[in-house]
């Protein structure tokens, strides 16, 4: 893989949680690429997803902070009822703008801003989901010349996300879930987590 990549966004809803957790998983403690992630969230409540992914995953994991600078090897997730950006200058951003798709956060929105900040240097990800967002954010990132990566639909619990990205997008690949964790290792120039490493 000649490409360079210096960031990954992932966005996913319904069906995605278990997903994200054998993804996260397979990525060592060295990974060298930050990553942001949107996952469709009750905006009614506060989220657990930083605890459940923390668990499994040898990254930092947190909530992303207004005007934070992305760092290797860190998980930024979208707060509940807030839009995670990434700025120009490559620092994080939220928002409270009208939803997308119904969603705040939106994974369109992410997509889209981090497609204009990295160009080629970036790689997206479309995991299981109920509704349309992200295929446009999809979009736009392979059109930036970045990497568009999708879920098969075949391994996905709910195929809406998915097969929309497919539709819309010339993706790069469509990858089993238990590909996806090995391929972005790779990408980050580091081997999966293995039972050798444990």
């Amino acid at each position: 893989m000649a490409r360079r990549v210096e960031a990954i966004v992932i966005g996913g809803s319904a069906g995605a949680l278990d997903a994200l957790n054998a993804i996260l998983s397979a990525l060592p403690a060295g990974f060298s690429v930050p990553i942001a992630i949107v996952l469709h969230v009750s905006p009614e409540r506060p989220s657990r997803l930083c605890e459940l992914l923390a668990t499994k995953c040898a990254l930092a994991v947190r909530e992303a902070d207004d005007k934070e600078p992305l760092m290797p090897a860190n998980v930024y997730l979208a707060p509940p009822n807030y839009h995670l950006l990434i700025e120009k200058k490559r620092c994080l951003s939220l928002s409270v703008d009208a939803p997308v798709h119904f969603s705040r956060p939106a994974i369109d929105v992410l997509f889209e801003s981090a497609a204009d900040a990295y160009g080629p240097a970036l790689a997206g990800l479309l995991l299981s989901g109920a509704s349309e967002d992200g295929a446009r954010g999809l979009a736009r990132i392979k059109a930036s010349g970045g990497m568009a990566l999708v879920q098969s639909p075949e391994t996905s619990p709910v195929r809406t996300m998915p097969e929309a990205a497919l539709r819309l997008v010339p993706v790069d690949h469509v990858l089993p879930l238990s590909e996806i964790g090995p391929f972005l290792a790779r990408l980050g120039g580091q081997r999966t987590a293995s039972a050798e490493d444990q």
